[in-house]
């Protein structure tokens, strides 16, 4: 919008480089040109500005395609105005010569010039497209057939617009035949990450029994080893069980000997021994033999009275100790009848 100052009956406009500014008066042109500064009476000005800058149209509609199915198609379409006096001409672009304001909606008008012939080649393209080739590959299909559309669009160039760019940003179907499309995408990600989840596990059990066949393997070499552990153990203890052996052999066989040997010697010893207490005994016995012959020979020639004598004296020397003797009157008569019995008998 253009700067307007007031002074009195007079106006200042200030226009900027991007828009290009008519002043008529009394039907003739007197100003023509972007980024103007002048005079002018505002009773008898008649003031026009057209933007010449680059300026972009968000569109949005709706399209069915061939199978049926409604889809949103968002597009920018990017516009320029080339020649501003033949725009000027076509559209309303007067501004009021007090405030500057555009007294009518030109850019609005171009809009909807824009939208409807750009709606038309996309409608038109769609109608002929299903809805998977057109979600697939119809971006570049519509863009190319609303650039094309606008390029060859009559209207246009006598309205004096230069279209630069079309941009097709999205088809989109309805939501809910959105969601019905995404599904399967969705179902085959989603076993796509089932089968990564399984092979991860997969791989996980896979290290796992890696891990205890070699925790086996350490055990079974850790048990095989232990097993030549106690073989040589066992090994060791029979060497050193036959290394005792022998050497209990050897001990007991010097034993053996010496113990032959002691036995040897001290049956030898009693041998003597036995000789000489036998010869010794033959002797005793000889020299008792000879003195109870000696004893005999005496005693056979001494009376009978020597005898009995001898004999009571032996009798007496063999008897124990006597210190004291009791005789009872049984004792006494007995002994004295056999003393009278036997002094009547003697015939002294």
């Amino acid at each position: 919008m253009a700067d307007i100052t007031r002074r009195l009956a007079w106006r200042h406009l200030r226009g900027a480089p991007t828009a290009h500014v008519r002043h008529h008066r009394s039907g003739k042109l007197l100003h023509d040109g972007p980024g103007l500064s002048f005079w002018y009476r505002s009773l008898t000005a008649a003031l026009s500005e057209v933007p010449v800058d680059d300026r972009e149209l968000a569109m949005t509609f709706h399209a069915r395609t061939s199978d049926f199915q409604d889809v949103a198609v968002q597009a920018t379409v990017t516009y320029r105005i080339n020649d501003p006096a033949l725009a000027a001409a076509r559209l309303d672009f007067s501004i009021d010569p007090d405030t500057g304001a555009w007294r009518g909606a030109p850019l609005e008008q171009l809009g909807s010039l824009l939208t409807e012939t750009a709606q038309q080649h996309a409608l038109d393209v769609l109608a002929r497209t299903s809805l998977a080739a057109a979600l697939m590959d119809g971006v570049a299909a519509v863009r190319e057939r609303i650039a094309g559309g606008l390029a060859a669009e009559p209207r246009l160039p006598a309205t004096g617009i230069e279209i630069v760019a079309v941009r097709v940003v999205a088809l989109r179907p309805e939501p809910e035949v959105e969601r019905a499309l995404r599904t399967p995408a969705r179902e085959q990600i989603q076993q796509d990450a089932d089968k990564a989840t399984y092979e991860r596990r997969a791989v996980a059990v896979e290290r796992e029994r890696a891990i205890a066949e070699n925790e086996l393997a350490s055990q079974i070499e850790l048990a095989r080893r232990e097993e030549q552990l106690v073989d040589q153990r066992g090994t060791n203890a029979r060497r050193e069980a036959e290394e005792h052996a022998a050497a209990d052999a050897v001990r007991a066989t010097a034993e053996a000997a010496r113990t032959v040997r002691l036995a040897e010697a001290e049956g030898t010893r009693v041998v003597r021994l036995a000789k000489a207490e036998a010869e010794a005994a033959r002797e005793v016995g000889e020299a008792r033999a000879a003195a109870q012959a000696a004893w005999l020979q005496v005693h056979g020639d001494v009376d009978v009275a020597t005898l009995h004598a001898l004999t009571g004296t032996r009798l007496a020397e063999n008897l124990p100790r006597i210190d004291s003797v009791t005789v009872s009157p049984d004792v006494l008569t007995g002994l004295l009848a056999k003393l009278g019995n036997g002094a009547s008998g003697d015939p002294a």
